[in-house]
């Protein structure tokens, strides 16, 4: 019975780390959020070599747009005094992902969300001449 008990532990830790890593897991890329200063946001791209930068305001209006490079990743700051108060999206894309978060600007600040609006995958070139059954 001992034996039983300690064996069901030990695959309850392993199951839980694996879910973890599932989730923290090592992406494509991760936005972190370094600093606000009043209406600089400044942020890191990690393990991006490059990537396109764009900021779109709701309407989907291109505003700015970039492309960026970084031997170990990417690190920027935007100076957003210009912008009008109002909620605006930087979307960064990759080769393989785009990823959009949210930028709100009000009359004294701008924040940029740390978690993604929405995230979309590229297929790969061997994904060409396949289909998608949906249901």
């Amino acid at each position: 019975m001992k034996k039983i008990l300690k064996l069901s532990i030990v695959c309850a830790v392993l199951f839980t780390g694996m879910s973890t890593y599932a989730i923290d897991g090592n992406d494509d890329f991760n936005l972190h959020v370094l600093k606000g200063n009043g209406k600089l946001i400044t942020f890191a791209l990690n393990q991006v070599k490059k990537a396109n930068l764009s900021i779109y305001d709701t309407t989907g209006t291109l505003l700015y747009s970039e492309s960026a490079s970084g031997k170990d990743g990417i690190l920027r700051t935007f100076s957003l005094e210009e912008f009008p108060a109002g909620t605006y999206f930087l979307e960064v894309e990759d080769s393989a992902k785009k990823v959009r978060h949210e930028i709100i600007v009000t009359d004294e600040t701008s924040v940029l969300s740390t978690k993604a609006v929405s995230s979309t995958y590229k297929a790969d070139s061997t994904a060409k001449n396949t289909s998608v059954a949906t249901r």
